[in-house]
């Protein structure tokens, strides 16, 4: 296990070098410049902007420029954020995204596998169909519907909680954001959790296990219930990438600080170090959690090796 978490470990590097030169030279080749909407910039303002943020120099020296700052953790100046660097504004927003999809994934999980589990066990039944029923709905509905549908019933009419805004230590403002963000994990996970343990509860392991005179509650939770939730694991890794980086819509419904505006901001203004610096944190994001979630595989099955 930790030689295979070595070289999975040493295989980020390569990767990251691979999207962060994909990334540079896609986002240079898009029309328009950090600059262009400053209509009323005289032609040497506008020379001279670029030069102090060296726009000026060929494509390749700003490439290894860009590489040699980020080895030293400074991904540089924003161009339109003028009093920050990107580091500052990362700061700023990245912790109320990390918060908001962890809590997102965290009761995804804590809902998802319990409804997953009962579906399996309750198998073509009426609670099996309700719950798949729900399950559906639940991935059908977008974010941007499921959001504002809450903020106006458990915000305005029913006044539980808040229904835009952020304040650092208040939790009752994450409540809804989680929640709306929550609800396609969880139908996802319910999904591939009732899907596996139908699976493993037909496998000669959990026969023996019964034939052994073990309960019901035995058999699955010490038995099948592991080896069950090696599906969900497998997608629990991009899934907490894509709750924490794609949460956006949900951001700017509930009116919270997250990194995600940043993305967008910075690609309509050509903030090129801006939308660097998100597709560098948020590609390291994804690497790790998938390197953790295959890490999970061993201490769920022990059939699993990594040889």
């Amino acid at each position: 296990m930790l030689s295979y978490a070595l070289r999975r470990i040493a295989g980020v590097f390569p990767t990251m070098f691979i999207i962060i030169t994909i990334s540079f030279f896609v986002i240079r080749m898009a029309p328009g410049g950090p600059f262009d909407d400053e209509q009323t910039l005289p032609p040497e303002i506008k020379a001279n902007l670029e030069a102090a943020y060296g726009l000026d120099k060929p494509l390749t020296e700003q490439y290894w420029r860009y590489l040699a700052g980020l080895a030293e953790g400074d991904f540089g100046p924003s161009f339109k954020f003028k009093d920050f660097t990107v580091t500052e504004l990362i700061a700023q927003g990245l912790p109320v995204s990390l918060l908001l999809g962890l809590f997102a994934i965290l009761l995804a999980v804590l809902i998802g596998v319990p409804l997953g589990t009962l579906a399996a066990l309750r198998q073509n039944s009426a609670v099996d169909y309700g719950i798949m029923g729900v399950a559906v709905i639940g991935i059908a509905l977008p974010s941007f519907v499921i959001g504002p549908l809450f903020a106006l019933i458990f915000g305005l009419y029913l006044r539980w909680f808040p229904v835009a805004g952020w304040e650092s230590g208040d939790l009752s403002y994450l409540v809804l954001p989680v929640v709306t963000l929550a609800l396609p994990v969880i139908a996802y996970i319910a999904r591939l959790t009732r899907g596996s343990l139908l699976e493993v509860l037909r496998t000669n392991f959990v026969r023996t296990a019964r034939a052994k005179g073990l309960s019901e509650r035995q058999v699955i939770v010490r038995h099948a219930l592991r080896p069950a939730l090696l599906p969900v694991v497998s997608y629990l890794g991009p899934a907490t990438a894509f709750v924490i980086t794609g949460s956006l819509v949900v951001e700017t419904v509930f009116g919270l600080p997250g990194s995600g505006r940043y993305l967008v901001q910075g690609a309509i203004n050509r903030d090129y170090t801006l939308v660097m610096g998100m597709i560098v944190v948020y590609g390291g994001l994804t690497l790790l959690l998938n390197l953790i979630s295959d890490l999970l595989y061993g201490w769920l099955d022990p059939r699993v090796r990594y040889d």
